[in-house]
């Protein structure tokens, strides 16, 4: 592993068979009213342990959160989420349906962009064309300046082995851009700039959305836990926090976009149509 990442971004890319301990601050744990449909349009990535339903349904591994962007049933992620599938096996996520338990499906990857941290996946079947309780974040066209408000969602299981018919919290906190800094996620390729924000990353949260905090269109999605000291950081911490949030920037996953020719919600007033004409941290 590149020492320059090390240094700092010390990674923890999944939390197998469920979420290990973790302490939460006390904002983390804090309801953000918004949107109820944050949650419909984020589901965790998995990998189902069972071949058999049990009465909970499927036992399955966690790894982190992705999230919807249109109809055709694409989501989006961070790349690092998908690491523990480079050996065999393949994502899946698990999806809320509508007057039944939810159900794992297969996530397809069709696109990852290593220097960002960036993956594109498809869902199969196509939950938008089924009996599925799912929505569709729209991505941000313009980037948060410092001091901005966001917003954190994420999803993550309740137990530590979780079970697909059981429910998952939600995590949502508010939070504020406090600077962007530069980081090499990846060993000989280019740095990306991170966007960092004054709220703990807690375990189990990579790949989630962060969203602006007035519109509600994503800015970026969750890379981790920044540990560079940077001066005026450690003042703008959350009290009671040992690190910044970091996010990388929903610019760098909508350039994987419009190279693939696909297609997502700009916002929630414009057409996705409008696609096609384009316009350091510890992970989790």
């Amino acid at each position: 592993m590149n020492p320059k990442r090390v240094a700092y971004l010390a990674v923890v890319a999944c939390v197998v068979c469920g979420v290990a301990a973790a302490r939460m601050s006390i904002a983390a744990a804090q309801t953000v009213p918004g949107d109820a449909g944050f949650a419909s349009a984020i589901c965790p990535i998995v990998y189902p342990v069972d071949e058999t339903p049990a009465e909970r349904g499927y036992q399955y591994a966690f790894y982190g959160n992705a999230f919807f962007i249109s109809r055709e049933g694409y989501l989006l992620t961070a790349a690092h989420v998908l690491h523990s599938f480079r050996n065999g096996g393949e994502p899946h996520i698990l999806v809320q349906r509508n007057d039944a338990p939810p159900v794992i499906l297969r996530a397809e990857v069709v696109a990852v962009d290593k220097e960002h941290d960036v993956a594109v996946l498809r869902a199969t079947p196509n939950p938008f064309k089924g009996n599925y309780r799912v929505g569709i974040l729209p991505l941000g066209d313009e980037t948060p300046a410092r001091g901005d408000g966001v917003v954190v969602a994420a999803l993550r299981p309740s137990r530590r082995r979780p079970h697909s018919f059981e429910t998952e919290l939600q995590d949502r906190s508010a939070a504020r851009v406090v600077d962007y800094q530069s980081s090499q996620l990846e060993k000989g390729l280019g740095d990306t700039e991170l966007l960092l924000f004054n709220h703990e990353v807690i375990l189990g949260q990579s790949g989630a959305p962060v969203l602006s905090a007035d519109a509600h269109d994503v800015v970026g999605f969750i890379e981790g836990q920044w540990l560079r000291p940077a001066a005026g950081l450690a003042a703008q911490m959350e009290q009671g926090a040992t690190s910044i949030g970091a996010a990388v920037p929903i610019r760098y996953a909508i350039a994987v976009l419009k190279e693939k020719g696909i297609s997502w919600r700009a916002d929630t007033e414009k057409s996705a149509a409008l696609a096609a004409h384009g316009r350091e941290a510890e992970r989790f």
